[in-house]
């Protein structure tokens, strides 16, 4: 009977253990060289004007394969912002517009994600910049997953993409639509290693 309660007592820690290490989450970092978060403006109505936050660290939290209950973290240095242009990427540091030296960062904490086809989902959060917090909803692309032979790294890719209201945050109030959009498109387009 000793013997019996042995064996039942260990089938039963082994399954317990094995389903702790199936559902233990695997934590994704997107790797700088190969991701990029851009935002695109229009200039007077007709001029499509381009920029990226350069220091941006993002985080990928999933347990499930399809990464269908992925969680994402996103903080941006905002005095990473880079235009091209230096007098550009001066004047976006000021107060004028992401008041770098008040908030120097923004962030993005998803809050929902929602299946809608094959590697294509909703993804729902909360994106604090310039000292507001509103809900944000992008469309995101999970890419795939190989072994990068200069790394021998396993990676993957994400891409997301929407659209949001400058005047939602209170950047560049005192810019009206007919120079610099309201409307804002976002896209963040990278490769991520554990």
């Amino acid at each position: 009977m000793k013997r019996l309660n042995l064996i039942v007592t260990a089938i039963f820690l082994f399954g317990a253990w094995l389903s702790n290490a199936q559902t233990q989450p695997e934590i994704w970092k997107n790797d700088p060289p190969h991701s990029q978060l851009y935002f695109t403006v229009t200039h007077l109505g007709f001029n499509k004007i381009s920029g990226t936050f350069d220091d941006t660290v993002i985080e990928v939290t999933a347990t499930e394969a399809d990464f269908s209950d992925a969680r994402f973290e996103v903080t941006a240095q905002t005095n990473s912002i880079n235009t091209l242009v230096e007098a550009r990427n001066n004047h976006l540091k000021s107060a004028d517009f992401f008041d770098i030296e008040t908030y120097p960062t923004l962030t993005f904490t998803s809050t929902n994600l929602k299946k809608k086809g094959k590697n294509k989902y909703k993804l729902t959060g909360d994106l604090t910049m310039h000292g507001v917090t509103k809900p944000v909803t992008l469309d995101l692309v999970y890419q795939g997953e190989t072994v990068n032979p200069m790394s021998s790294k396993q990676t993957i890719a994400f891409k997301a993409t929407g659209t949001l209201k400058r005047s939602d945050y209170a950047i560049g109030g005192s810019f009206p639509e007919a120079i610099i959009s309201d409307e804002v498109h976002i896209e963040f387009n990278g490769e991520f290693v554990q």
